[in-house]
């Protein structure tokens, strides 16, 4: 009888945050090439949120799967680079082959989120700009642990320029390679 009540909420949060209008222009890549993308990526900065609170020097592993789907290893270290290594792994998938830079992406179930590729260097595939319908969720990422400052502030701009909070971007410190 007293699970009914977290369910009640947990069910009205997710139909309420579903609901949510957002003026957040999430047009995706047109050209992504799935397998270019695999391999690792360095998180240069993200938006804060309770599943990497504290972590730096993260990183996001993908790898295609048999079925078609994107293994996804994200991990990092708790406070500071010498600190606890912490990992989580996940199942990405393309619910659209004719969008495939809009990915659904889990780390707990059937529980899905969006992985809109945002921006994309579609010659190279030095750098990513990940976002959400969802304002509160975008990163910025890069093969290299440290991007170059102009690199960086054009993300920026191309962030803001899509209606996302840029202010609330928090630099993940990085390795020096």
């Amino acid at each position: 009888m007293t699970r009914l009540p977290i369910i009640t909420v947990l069910l009205f949060l997710i139909l309420t945050s579903c609901a949510k209008k957002s003026d957040i222009d999430t047009t995706t890549v047109k050209s992504l090439d799935l397998n270019r993308y695999m391999g690792t990526w360095y998180e240069i900065a993200r938006f804060p949120h309770s599943f990497e609170n504290d972590l730096v020097g993260v990183t996001a592993n993908y790898r295609l799967r048999d079925d078609g789907k994107i293994r996804v290893l994200n991990s990092g270290w708790k406070g500071t680079l010498e600190g606890e290594y912490d990992a989580a792994d996940g199942v990405a998938k393309i619910p659209d082959p004719s969008d495939p830079a809009k990915l659904k992406v889990s780390f707990f179930l059937f529980f899905y989120a969006d992985y809109y590729i945002l921006d994309l260097d579609t010659i190279n595939y030095q750098y990513a700009l990940i976002g959400s319908s969802d304002p509160n969720y975008l990163w910025i990422l890069g093969r290299q642990p440290q991007m170059d400052p102009k690199l960086y502030q054009k993300l920026v701009n191309e962030a803001a320029r899509r209606g996302y909070d840029t202010s609330k971007l928090y630099k993940v410190p990085q390795p020096e390679l």
